[in-house]
């Protein structure tokens, strides 16, 4: 598959998971179904914004670096959307707890950028 065909997958995932996560907040009733409109809430989030993280990244990429190989800048991008939906909803499941402050945000961070120094490391 083109690099082409990629993106247009993500494209319609990312308009997907954005159509499912603006249903999760505008129809299910947290009050009635606590663990049910949480666990939607979280998991449709999290396919729209990895989607949507993945194709700014990928633009970014072959923006900077007018490199060919599309595939790596997709795989990159990809891995690169998945680690920054972790923050994203991290920060929010603190949120959720109460437990959010400026440093237990800081530390998620610094978590997920050492596994991601990790894995550029690992390549």
């Amino acid at each position: 598959m083109t690099h082409n065909k990629y993106i247009l997958i993500l494209t319609v995932a990312a308009l997907i998971g954005w159509l499912a996560f603006y249903l999760v907040i505008n129809k299910l009733d947290p009050f009635a179904s606590t663990g049910l409109a949480l666990a939607m809430f979280f998991i449709s989030l999290f396919f729209a914004l990895t989607s949507t993280f993945t194709i700014i990244g990928y633009y970014f990429r072959v923006w900077f670096n007018k490199n060919e190989i599309y595939y790596d800048h997709i795989n990159v991008s990809m891995r690169q959307g998945i680690l920054l939906t972790l923050i994203t909803l991290g920060c929010l499941l603190f949120q959720l707890l109460s437990v959010l402050t400026w440093w237990s945000g800081l530390l998620l961070i610094l978590s997920i950028s050492m596994i991601e120094f990790y894995l550029v490391a690992k390549d």
